[in-house]
């Protein structure tokens, strides 16, 4: 046994180099690799300062943005790296500005924010959701000044519609005075213009529709590719479609009425003959003996 023992000692040897740590992977966005021509499985180095001494990585993915409006006009890339490795690259140690912790349901994200506050001494916690509307408020704004705009344009669009119907039944009032005439009431009258102003409303709002969807794709298409993010900058939802049909029926019913009803008011042989007749009566002057 032991002349076995003193065999198998002499025969080993001893491995004097270090075992080779293989390169670490990070993950870089598709920005960064677009721009910098940069594929799967290329080797990088990261350091602190450009051109330095630093660690060499394998690229393990290409990450795609998200859709997050507070970094639609920020130029800068983005990669993914180990925490360890991030540690000793920027040479932050143990120390965080923030993270993440995920919850189930909201009455655990309430007890966590209350725990975390109450014992947590240098930290608050805050709810993802409150953290993106109070970095979005800038977007807050352009939205209401959006919907101000919005709201302008209903309003001229509504008067421009009501001088069109105006028109319209203008030039049509001979035909008026004839239905008139016939003996055909002026309830009939009113319906059959306000069954027309409800057609042109109706094809005015699909063709508004279409036009604003082409609109959408082609502001989406072209920012995208200005800011290359998913995000949506245009946006033509079922809720908004709804609104405007709605808004431009109503419109278009309110037009056509006080149009048929300025007319049907008119007396036939004035709408005829063009010509406005003075129906005040007037009295024969007095013979002066």
């Amino acid at each position: 046994m032991l002349a076995a023992l003193l065999i198998a000692a002499f025969s080993q040897s001893i491995d004097s180099t270090p075992a080779r740590r293989p390169p670490r992977t990070i993950a870089i966005d598709e920005r960064l690799a677009a721009d910098a021509h940069i594929k799967l499985g290329d080797r990088l180095v990261v350091s602190m300062t450009p051109g330095g001494v630093g660690d060499s990585v394998i690229v393990s993915a290409i990450v795609r943005r998200r859709a997050d409006p507070s970094e639609v006009a920020r130029a800068e890339y983005r990669a993914v790296m180990h925490l360890d490795e991030l540690q000793s690259l920027i040479g932050y140690g143990d120390r965080v500005d923030r993270f993440a912790v995920a919850t189930r349901g909201g009455v655990a994200a309430d007890s966590a924010i209350r725990r975390v506050n109450d014992v947590a001494f240098g930290f608050q916690a805050f709810r993802s959701r409150d953290i993106a509307v109070e970095t979005s408020r800038t977007f807050l704004v352009v939205s209401r000044f959006h919907r101000a705009i919005g709201v302008i344009t209903i309003v001229a669009s509504a008067i421009f519609l009501l001088c069109i119907m105006l028109l319209k039944v203008d030039e049509r009032r001979r035909d008026v005075a004839a239905l008139r005439l016939l003996g055909i009431s002026s309830r009939s009258i009113v319906r059959s213009v306000m069954v027309e102003a409800a057609l042109v409303a109706g094809v005015g709002s699909a063709v508004g529709v279409a036009l604003g969807w082409v609109a959408a794709q082609l502001i989406n298409w072209h920012y995208r590719g200005v800011y290359r993010t998913p995000l949506a900058f245009a946006l033509v939802t079922p809720g908004i479609v709804a609104l405007a049909v709605i808004l431009s029926l109503v419109l278009g019913l309110v037009a056509g009425l006080l149009a048929a009803r300025r007319l049907v008011h008119m007396p036939a042989l004035e709408l005829l003959t063009g010509r406005h007749e003075d129906r005040r009566t007037t009295l024969p002057a007095a013979v002066q003996t």
